[in-house]
């Protein structure tokens, strides 16, 4: 019996004897037939591995080496899967790699420096999820992939198509020597059309002609100019590792109809805006990509700061701090959800009450009412400061300044606080607007300081009031997806205060229908009367505002008022009256109706009342026309409300 070491000895010698065989046999056929009798054997394997038919119609040609041998093949093609809508993957009239050998023999297909000689590649996804670049028998095993490090491209044709993304893409490359004597390399020079995400594609641009794939320390030269929808990019600069995107170093230009257009690209929620067009510094470390010391504008208005989004969280983290020198009012009207043209016209439509009709917007309404998009809301976290240094003055909004902090953290959005320079003084709110909800729960709380009184009418009547200062509290909570609905569902409260200061008694006049002092004013001139105070409460439901006090009380006349603003409709429906506290001989002392909607109040007096003074005035006129005027007297004398009381909280 032999022993265990003559049965070792005897199996070594074997195998070796079979490697030799094998390497003389190879060896033979290299001498004989070169390479090509292996295109066989290697094309039955990959169709035994793949179910994909590869060929290799020219020669195959390898030069060895460990562990990177070099294979060079020509007129090549493989299939795509049969439910590829091309039929090939790959056609190209030659084909040289290197192999890591180790990672092959560990059936792992391992490429680095792979050129392409005028290639077609047609890659495509499915909704089911199937890659026609993955290798094994059904494309959904990501481990059956070719790593590529490296690529170099010579004139080809590019192609990927996802259903179910939306994406169709066809890209032209060429490669541009470098000019003689030049230290440059060549580029590759690539233009795509198409569409990406379901958006219109135009692309152009040029790269080093080395494309980095996933080598991480080779950074990647790339200049390109495309235009996706309404969104233009500019960027030129440096990436590192084109699959993974693992740094970027990079100047970037943006422009576009609205930001928010930026979700499809990006997957981030990102405000409503007016156009815009940026650029700056974009960089990726790790994982935070940061734009940085950018500058352009929105709308009218400039905007510059800096943003940046960080991953590896639960959603990605925006933080932003942004500022405006000058900012337009009507820039913030998509923010809010007010349509193109909107916003401005509103408020103004608001403010000059007189000439409302004249700025009547579009939709007739005033309350911004387009939908916000709570669906993305979940999609990032965001913690943003923004300040307007100033606002582009509007005669009939003296804003002066903004600034807030906006938080949005598992889908509820805060703004706390929001800032308005206002008339002199401040408005300072605290909205909060919970998104988990459908429609959104919202919550906001407003305090108005000091604001001048003066600096808030028309420009035609700016000269009527002085040193009056208005205060307040506004208390609101509602539900639904845009301003309108949230109002129109909204409970609180508004409590209003004014004190102080002078106003046009004309104008008081005019208010209390004394025809006879208007008539000594029109001739001597307006008079400044002192202002004592105005209070405006008014207990909000259901969308409803009823009055609980309303007065304006000067030194001549207190204006009484009660009714409902219909917030829901945007109805109007007041009643004003008035108290003389001097005995008029010739007034109408007729009720004034505010109704009609807010963008075009509609003021009356009651024609019946005053008609029945008028008729009384010319029946006693009949018998004496002393007895005339009293009908039209108004007697007075009203008293002074008690203001101290209001404006020291005590009611």
């Amino acid at each position: 019996m032999q022993s265990p070491a003559t049965i070792l000895l005897r199996t070594l010698k074997w195998a070796a004897s079979l490697l030799l065989a094998i390497v003389i046999t190879a060896a033979l056929l290299i001498a004989l037939f070169g390479w090509n009798w292996l295109r066989a054997p290697v094309q039955k394997m990959v169709f035994e591995q793949t179910g994909r038919e590869l060929l290799i119609k020219g020669d195959l040609d390898v030069d060895l080496g460990w562990p990177w041998p070099r294979v060079h093949a020509r007129q090549v093609t493989f299939a795509n899967p049969t439910w590829a809508a091309q039929t090939q993957m790959l056609a190209a009239d030659e084909v040289a790699f290197s192999v890591h050998l180790p990672q092959l023999l560990a059936q792992r297909l391992k490429v680095s420096d792979l050129h392409l000689i005028k290639p077609l590649v047609f890659l495509q996804r499915q909704a089911d999820g199937r890659k026609s670049w993955l290798l094994d028998q059904n494309q959904k095993d990501e481990s059956a992939r070719v790593d590529i490090d490296r690529l170099t491209l010579d004139q080809g044709v590019i192609g990927y198509d996802d259903a179910a993304g939306k994406t169709s893409i066809r890209i032209d490359i060429s490669t541009v020597s470098a000019p003689a004597g030049s230290k440059d390399d060549a580029r590759v020079n690539f233009v795509a059309k198409g569409k990406f995400k379901g958006l219109p594609l135009a692309a152009k641009g040029s790269g080093d002609s080395v494309l980095a794939l996933r080598d991480e320390r080779t950074p990647y030269g790339l200049s390109i100019d495309a235009t996706a929808g309404q969104t233009r990019i500019l960027a030129e600069g440096q990436v590192t590792s084109l699959v993974q995107f693992s740094a970027i170093d990079m100047q970037l230009a943006l422009s576009g109809d609205n930001l928010n257009q930026l979700f499809t690209l990006t997957g981030i929620a990102l405000p409503a805006t007016r156009d815009y067009v940026a650029q700056g510094h974009l960089v990726r470390k790790g994982n935070t990509l940061r734009y940085d010391e950018f500058s352009g504008r929105v709308g009218t208005s400039d905007l510059a700061g800096w943003w940046q989004v960080k991953t590896g969280g639960k959603r990605p983290l925006l933080t932003a701090d942004l500022v405006s020198m000058q900012l337009a009012l009507e820039d913030l009207g998509p923010v809010i959800g007010a349509r193109p043209g909107h916003l401005d016209a509103a408020i103004k439509a608001v403010a000059q009450t007189g000439s409302a009709a004249a700025v009547t917007p579009k939709s007739k309404r005033v309350i911004p009412d387009l939908p916000f998009k709570i669906a993305n809301w979940d999609t990032v976290d965001a913690d943003v400061k923004f300040s307007a240094q100033s606002m582009r003055q509007a005669s009939y909004m003296p804003l002066e300044a903004l600034s807030t902090h906006l938080k949005l953290k598992d889908s509820v959005l805060t703004l706390d606080p929001l800032q308005f320079g206002v008339a002199g003084g401040q408005i300072i709110a605290a909205v909060t607007l919970d998104g988990r909800h459908n429609p959104i729960q919202a919550n906001a709380q407003l305090q108005l300081k000091r604001l001048a009184l003066a600096k808030l009418l028309p420009a035609d009547q700016k000269g009527k009031a002085s040193a009056s200062l208005i205060g307040g509290k506004i208390r609101l909570d509602g539900s639904g997806n845009s301003v309108g609905t949230m109002l129109a569902k909204a409970n609180g409260s508004v409590a209003l205060l004014m004190s102080g200061g002078e106003i046009s008694q004309l104008t008081m006049e005019k208010a209390g229908l004394h025809l006879w002092e208007i008539f000594q004013l029109t001739l001597t001139g307006d008079k400044q009367i002192k202002l004592r105070c105005a209070v405006a409460n008014f207990d909000v439901k259901a969308g409803i505002m009823t009055s609980d006090t309303l007065l304006f009380d000067t030194e001549v006349t207190t204006l009484f008022g009660r009714g409902s603003i219909d917030l829901a409709q945007e109805k109007l429906d007041l009643t004003v009256t008035q108290k003389t506290k001097n005995t008029s001989p010739l007034a109408l002392r007729s009720p004034v109706y505010i109704s009609g909607n807010f963008a075009k109040p509609v003021i009356k007096v009651d024609r019946g009342r005053m008609a029945a003074r008028a008729l009384g005035a010319l029946a006693l006129g009949a018998i004496n026309p002393l007895l005339a005027l009293i009908p039209l007297i108004d007697p007075g004398p009203g008293q002074d409300s008690d203001c101290a009381q209001w404006l020291q909280g005590k009611k």
